[in-house]
């Protein structure tokens, strides 16, 4: 019997006990689907993480405060050290190279008011002139404040996309006043519509000048200018490593930290951001991987029992099989045809079931899903070696059984 005929007589096998077929099949297909799904949950996760760090804008390289070094600074916080400044942006603006543009922030949250009626409260952010360009968010209406703005600690802001409609509705907000705080502003720019990165809604803001924010609002009056992050934007990411070789070569002379002692500054980019938040991904997908193995194990574990008794309830054919020519050989290959047809059918259903709860479970729920192709080719042709592993043992049996027994067997 060729193996085209051996397919078949498995098939027909299968076609005769349906139910039960269906019922061996059942822990591959389980096992299978959930292998799928998990590692979907997992990979739309990473994907979501990243979107939402690439959000941040593009070719960023960050400096943030540290707690290295041991020279304190004017109005550091006990414990903390010098740290980062206002003139520490500007001095990298005008001496890095390699970069497009470079943005220190600070931000409190303080009551806005509209001249004649609407309040809310919002985030205030003090930013520098290449905020728009640097973290990649884009100006609807009006302009954005200039250099000669933070010189002059010009008192301008400009609101974010939702901070305009909530403050003046269908009304032109451009030259229009509001209160932040204490502190009377000219409205002089709108932002376009972002949404949320995050955890931070960029609509909902307002931004002055960041040497406003130094002056006139409470949160930085005990720091004086101090920033607790650098966003630089590098000119493409062939310059990346050039320019952060700078940063930290101007940053290390500027505080005046030698070799031997712990910079108080920290440099990373959305890469190593990423990476970081892979690690701790894949580790949680390696997990749900080897509980989804577990669904496959008891699969093939049921596919040996379910065997098993085949081979019990046909032993009378297997010795009728033996007594016209069939070599033992013949009736392993068999039985063990029998076991993969049964993986691999339920690998399908597995696998479409799995394609197909991936996409429901994004459809339904707030976590994103990414069916990707390597699971799929993970789970079936693990479904293909559960059924060879398992069915091996049975159909062994099968072909040692004696022709005289197996004839006499009721």
């Amino acid at each position: 019997m060729n193996l085209w005929q051996t397919v078949r007589v498995a098939w027909e096998g299968m076609a005769v006990n349906k139910v039960r077929s269906f019922l061996t099949m059942l822990g591959i297909i389980i096992g299978v689907s959930a292998v799928i799904i998990m590692m979907a949950v997992s990979a739309g996760t990473e994907a979501t993480i990243a979107d939402r760090i690439q959000g941040l804008g593009s070719n960023l390289i960050m400096v943030s405060r540290g707690f290295g070094g041991e020279r304190m600074g004017p109005g550091a916080e006990r414990g903390m050290s010098q740290g980062l400044s206002y003139e520490d942006a500007l001095a990298i603006r005008e001496q890095v190279t390699g970069i497009s543009g470079v943005v220190a922030e600070q931000m409190a949250t303080d009551q806005v008011v509209r001249a004649d009626s609407a309040t809310i409260q919002t985030d205030v952010i003090g930013a520098m002139v290449d905020f728009p360009q640097v973290r990649g968010v884009v100006l609807g209406d009006g302009r954005f404040f200039t250099q000669q703005d933070l010189d002059r600690k010009a008192k301008v802001a400009v609101l974010g996309y939702t901070t305009a409609q909530d403050l003046f509705g269908d009304s032109d907000p451009i030259g229009q006043s509001i209160t932040a705080g204490s502190v009377r502003l000219t409205v002089v720019g709108v932002m376009d519509e972002k949404g949320l990165v995050g955890q931070t809604d960029y609509d909902q803001r307002v931004y002055v000048p960041l040497t406003v924010a130094f002056q006139r609002f409470s949160f930085n009056r005990r720091f004086g200018e101090m920033v607790m992050t650098i966003y630089v934007q590098a000119e493409s990411k062939d310059t990346m490593d050039k320019a952060i070789t700078q940063i930290d070569a101007l940053l290390m002379r500027r505080h005046e930290i030698t070799e031997l002692e712990d910079p108080d500054f920290t440099i990373y980019t959305q890469e190593d951001i990423i990476e970081t938040q892979e690690a701790t991904t894949s580790a949680f997908r390696s997990l749900l991987s080897w509980v989804a193995g577990v669904s496959l194990l008891v699969g093939g574990i049921g596919i040996m029992n379910i065997m098993l008794v085949s081979v019990t309830e046909r032993t009378r054919e297997i010795g009728i099989r033996q007594a016209v020519g069939a070599a033992p050989s013949d009736i392993r290959l068999q039985f063990l045809v029998e076991a993969l047809v049964l993986s691999l059918v339920g690998g399908l259903i597995g696998v479409a079931a799995g394609v197909g709860g991936s996409w429901l479970f994004g459809r339904t729920s707030d976590m994103r899903t990414v069916v990707v192709l390597h699971s799929i080719l993970l789970a079936f042709g693990s479904a293909a070696a559960v059924g060879i592993f398992f069915g091996f043992f049975p159909a062994n049996r099968a072909s040692q059984l004696d022709p005289i027994e197996a004839l006499r067997h009721e």
